[in-house]
């Protein structure tokens, strides 16, 4: 498998000291607004440089991995949602960020939407890309064990017979980008799967609790519904949501260039809003970062 470099050299390769941790990040860098983005499991930062480079011209995109993923610590436990959760608010915390927007896809949705239900006006607006807001029905049918049992079958494969593996299967992605994706998968701790066992959080009730500008894209075969974001806009007058057609989960990778410009149409308004003083629900960071 020859390597190619789709992350640029101007970008900051770093490590934060979260939680006891550390939390390694990409960071595109400049005096623009801070795009916090969050991946999904199995994943890594590494993962958005695609949409990355769509988008930083107007934003200072943050791209951490996850505990137990891509360079961050695998700590023997302590992989629930609030558990990262508690590592995003903290990379905010030690990196000074002011009010940052959010973005986060599959998992990385989910933990977005915990992080903004518990920073209150601390964010300025966020993003959730078909999060894993799923039903308890649908939780009860998950099995981490079985996840980790293929897992471990898939790092059996070589990196080069897995990147062939993936060429045939996701025709339309980079080779670039799968690259970063069989890295990802291979420096995916089992213990990351942990994430799966629920109850997972109550997503109405998070929706419910963002007190700023939010968008759910969601593909027309992805994991949440049309009919599930019409709920939640009606839970949340302030969640607006956009459906993509024709993609599935894979919507950041398989359409980046439309998920930008959802993005940009979305949050560009937002640069220029003035936010009030102080608000119910509004949290500072060290107040959450107790959570």
């Amino acid at each position: 498998m020859t390597r190619k470099n789709i992350i640029s050299a101007n970008w900051t390769n770093a490590v934060c000291r979260a939680n006891g941790i550390n939390i390694h990040y990409l960071r595109t860098g400049g005096n623009k607004p801070t795009l916090i983005a969050l991946h999904d499991l199995t994943a890594s930062g590494a993962c958005w440089s695609q949409l990355a480079r769509e988008l930083e011209d107007h934003f200072d995109i943050i791209m951490p991995d996850a505990r137990g993923h891509g360079q961050s610590s695998a700590p023997l436990h302590g992989y629930t949602y609030q558990d990262h959760a508690n590592d995003v608010i903290e990379l905010i915390r030690t990196l000074d960020i002011q009010s940052p927007y959010l973005l986060g896809h599959s998992m990385g949705g989910m933990t977005a939407a915990m992080v903004a239900s518990r920073l209150g006006f601390a964010i300025e607006g966020i993003v959730l890309t078909d999060p894993t807001f799923i039903s308890s029905e649908w939780q009860g049918q998950l099995d981490e064990r079985e996840a980790v049992k293929q897992h471990r079958q898939i790092l059996r494969s070589s990196k080069t017979d897995l990147f062939k593996e993936a060429k045939a299967r996701y025709r339309y992605r980079s080779s670039e980008l799968l690259e970063h994706m069989v890295q990802a998968r291979f420096r995916t701790n089992p213990r990351a799967f942990d994430v799966l066992i629920p109850p997972h959080p109550e997503f109405d009730e998070l929706v419910r609790n963002i007190y700023v500008p939010t968008l759910l894209v969601l593909g027309s075969e992805g994991i949440v519904s049309a009919e599930t974001a019409r709920e939640l806009h009606a839970l949340n007058p302030d969640l607006q949501y956009k459906l993509i057609p024709d993609v599935g989960h894979g919507l950041p990778y398989d359409e980046p260039e439309r998920l930008a410009a959802a993005i940009h149409t979305f949050l560009k308004p937002t640069f220029t809003t003035t936010r009030p003083l102080k608000a119910p629900g509004s949290f500072s960071i060290s107040a959450a970062s107790a959570y």
